[in-house]
């Protein structure tokens, strides 16, 4: 029996786990499994043609929030194209409402709710040997011969040791993300998420656990990112881990964490310690610092533990770590996530995502919607349109601070040049927010721009803003520009270093510098040495070190 496993992502260096952990299961009762996984920027046209090219005996799809109305266009045709082949959904999009899922998509088969390993292959039976009967799959809700619905009882959640290891090679996953699980469930009960539906919180086996990541690492790949929803909880387990990544660590493979910082204990931050840098990184889900609003959700964090373990593990200097923040929650207007955005940002993460709630079914804020007067997109992914607390303008104004972080803070590009910017305005978030007004006031936010473009915006920007000093913003944004690559040609805005270079040649020639090495004189007579051989792991920055050109001393650390 030929069964095709479809996957949907986001994007083409992500990679589906489920439809992978499927497959592993799959092959140990002998059906034929063709894996395709596509991306929401793919034709329509070209999935449906090699969905149809496969020609199997059954496909089953996995939906998310993020795919949902793309996949059902395709299958809607699919089913028209193949009438007889049996089309089965799975995954959250598709497991919380079932029942009017399939009232709606009347070409679909069935839907597989919650954990699929053992569905699917009970599933695949039913139509392979008939030893199965529809009727007593649990975890199922399927339509008859006769178009008539039916909703077998839930599966009980299984033991995740007894999952088979989802990767035999790795040849589908080069430039590619590799997403693990060590555990599954939540043991918090966060109003947003779905994670708090399964209460049941499991563990792999270790012993699995290790066999599997030495698996990647022998073949040493790029990433490996654990899915586990807090992976800290269970100290032990977190610890076990961490110690046999740190002991046997290639050099290469990095391993990313979502985290509860608030759990983190003094013995797993001396772990991390001895670390080699970008080993691991951490991601930190914040929220809102705002106390109101961490009681409503009926989530668990003490801000205060949260930012004593971040700065310890900065002064670490090895870990790349993560922060996030929701607009949009109950009890947070404008004003409070301003301040949530104040609080993080002290912080200075390497990376600050500002996300907006998604009202997702099944979750406890979606029966809370009328209470909060919440109002969300009708479609998918159902984000938050306005609250009680924060107008749908105030929702766009935090857009556009959102945007000017992902671009100016997030890409790392900016990290001299944006503390001479914040220098002239009260507060950061006012710095993105007025940058953003900007943006759209001069039709930029529309268009895609070059590195070199979004500092020349800033120029233009810093000509509104009373007291802009426009000299100390360039030579931030020289050192910004020549810590990540030695330019071919320079900005026209930055400053003509010919004048220099006698002395430049000078210095090279006495220190025997490479050329790949930059050395930039600024008006001062300060000079600085940029070496791109010599890379910080986290932020692949060159080292710069503040050389004496005229005296000619031994360079010291800048």
């Amino acid at each position: 029996m030929r069964v095709i496993l479809a996957a949907c992502n986001a994007k083409y260096i992500h990679s589906n786990l489920a439809v992978y952990n499927l497959r592993a299961c799959l092959r140990q009762v002998g059906a034929e499994v063709i894996l395709r996984e596509y991306t929401i920027n793919q034709r329509k046209d070209e999935i449906l043609r090699d969905l149809y090219e496969c020609r199997a005996d059954l496909l089953c799809v996995s939906c998310y929030i993020w795919n949902i109305s793309f996949l059902k266009e395709i299958l809607e045709d699919y089913g028209k194209i193949c009438p007889t082949v049996p089309v089965w959904a799975g995954g959250p999009e598709v497991t919380y409402d079932s029942l009017v899922f399939l009232k709606e998509n009347p070409w679909i088969a069935g839907v597989m709710r919650g954990e699929g390993e053992q569905t699917i292959s009970e599933l695949v039976q039913c139509y392979m040997d008939h030893t199965v009967s529809k009727g007593e799959i649990l975890g199922i809700t399927w339509r008859d011969s006769r178009g008539e619905l039916h909703e077998n009882p839930d599966r009980p959640v299984m033991d995740l040791s007894q999952v088979p290891f989802a990767y035999e090679e790795l040849t589908d996953f080069e430039h590619r993300i590799i997403y693990y699980e060590s555990s599954r469930g939540c043991p918090f009960s966060c109003s947003y998420c779905l994670s708090s539906v399964d209460k049941k919180l499991r563990f792999r086996s270790l012993e699995l656990v290790c066999k599997e990541l030495q698996f990647f690492l022998d073949r040493k790949v790029p990433q490996v990112k654990f899915v586990d929803r807090t992976f800290n909880c269970r100290h032990e387990h977190a610890m076990a881990i961490w110690k046999y990544i740190l002991e046997h660590d290639n050099g290469i493979t990095n391993f990313h964490f979502e985290i509860a910082a608030d759990l983190m204990r003094e013995e797993e931050l001396e772990l991390i310690s001895k670390m080699r840098p970008g080993l691991i990184q951490l991601e930190i889900g914040v929220q809102s610092t705002n106390p109101e609003t961490i009681l409503e959700i009926r989530r668990v964090m003490d801000f205060k533990k949260v930012t004593k373990v971040v700065r310890k593990v900065q002064k670490m200097e090895n870990t790349h770590q993560h922060l996030d923040l929701i607009a949009g929650l109950p009890k947070e207007d404008f004003q409070s996530f301003r301040h949530s955005f104040h609080e993080v940002y002290e912080l200075r993460p390497e990376q600050l995502q500002l996300g907006f709630l998604k009202v997702l079914k099944g979750s406890y804020m979606a029966a809370k919607t009328e209470d909060y007067g919440c109002v969300y997109q009708a479609k998918e992914p159902y984000e938050v349109l306005g609250t009680k607390w924060l107008s749908y303008g105030e929702i766009l104004r935090l857009k556009r601070v959102e945007s000017m972080v992902e671009v100016y803070y997030n890409s790392g590009q900016f990290t001299k040049t944006l503390p001479v910017m914040e220098r002239y305005f009260s507060h950061p978030f006012d710095f993105y927010e007025q940058l953003g007004e900007f943006y759209e006031k001069r039709g930029y936010a529309s268009v895609s721009h070059s590195r070199l473009r979004r500092y020349e915006i800033l120029l233009e920007f810093l000509l509104t803003v009373p007291e802009g000093d426009q000299k100390a913003l360039k030579e931030a944004m020289i050192v910004d520009l020549y810590l990540r690559e030695n330019l071919k040609s320079r900005p026209v805005w930055a400053d003509d270093q010919r004048k220099y270079e006698r002395e430049i040649w000078a210095y090279r020639k006495a220190y025997k510098v490479p050329k790949t090495a930059h050395v930039e004189v600024f008006p001062d007579g300060r000079a600085l040495l940029f070496d791109y051989q010599q890379r910080n792991p986290l932020t692949r920055n060159a080292k710069v070190t503040e050389v004496e050109l005229w005296q000619q001393n031994e360079p010291k650390k800048f």
